[in-house]
């Protein structure tokens, strides 16, 4: 007997008059993301060859099981784009391609990790063993909400899972790597969270500055955090406030 399941159909839903769900699942699931990022990849490689059934796409935005698709009204029939949409998600498969592989730098210091130490203890482990667990994962991009720029990425050890904070806080610093349930993120900005704070970033999540992508992460990339110490972090914050930090340097092999 083949024990192998079969994909579900994709799933047509309609977001308000000028947008289509396209739903693949009701799980977090690689394999349901590398679905929705096969269908992404396909209608751009679609608008891109200037396919007019594609015209009217506005934005695409991916999500852990589902891509949502807006257009606009006036240059396309929704019906007959939401069938378009379909027999595209039903031939696109799933992604063959990972995404952009980053190496963005943590510090683990008590100031910028309240959380850590009460997680080492509820796990029975030591400060440093819960950093070489976050520090030797590797975390995929699901997706990017709550926030602009705030990254859902799965991936967390199951040694480090713990549920969200009893009490949110009224204010999470900016960049403040964070993990809930089994999920990561890092906050972009200054906000209200519940998430476990293990480390600050002094790379930004998102910066208006870069037109083309504002988000530092997209959906389909991966994650390794690197710890560096306080004196390392000061240099890079500081290089960045002065416009003298590339982001490409966070990406092996391609600076």
């Amino acid at each position: 007997m083949n024990s192998l399941s079969v994909p579900s159909a994709p799933r047509l839903l309609p977001l308000g008059d000028t947008a289509w769900t396209l739903e693949f699942g009701d799980k977090i699931d690689p394999a349901l993301h590398a679905r929705v990022l096969g269908l992404a990849g396909a209608l751009a490689l679609a608008r891109e060859s200037g396919d007019a059934q594609f015209v009217a796409v506005v934005d695409v935005v991916p999500t852990f099981r589902s891509l949502t698709v807006h257009y606009n009204p006036l240059l396309a029939d929704g019906e007959r784009l939401g069938e378009d949409l379909l027999h595209l998600a039903e031939s696109a498969g799933s992604a063959s391609q990972v995404g952009r592989q980053w190496v963005i730098p943590v510090c683990f210091d008590e100031e910028f990790a309240p959380d850590l130490d009460d997680l080492a203890k509820a796990k029975g482990l030591s400060r440093d063993a819960v950093i070489a667990l976050m520090t030797g994962a590797s975390f995929q991009v699901y997706m990017i909400g709550f926030m602009p720029g705030f990254p859902y990425m799965g991936g967390l050890p199951a040694e480090l899972e713990v549920p969200r904070l009893a009490s949110p806080r009224k204010a999470v610093p900016a960049r403040s790597l964070a993990i809930a349930g089994a999920m990561c993120s890092v906050y972009p900005w200054e906000s209200p969270g519940g998430w476990r704070l293990l480390g600050r970033t002094p790379v930004p999540m998102f910066a208006a500055s870069e037109v083309d992508s504002p988000s530092l992460l997209a959906s389909g990339d991966r994650v390794r955090w690197q710890s560096i110490d306080k004196s390392r972090y000061l240099e890079i914050e500081a290089a960045i406030g002065a416009g003298r930090f590339d982001r490409q340097s966070l990406l092996p092999g391609v600076a």
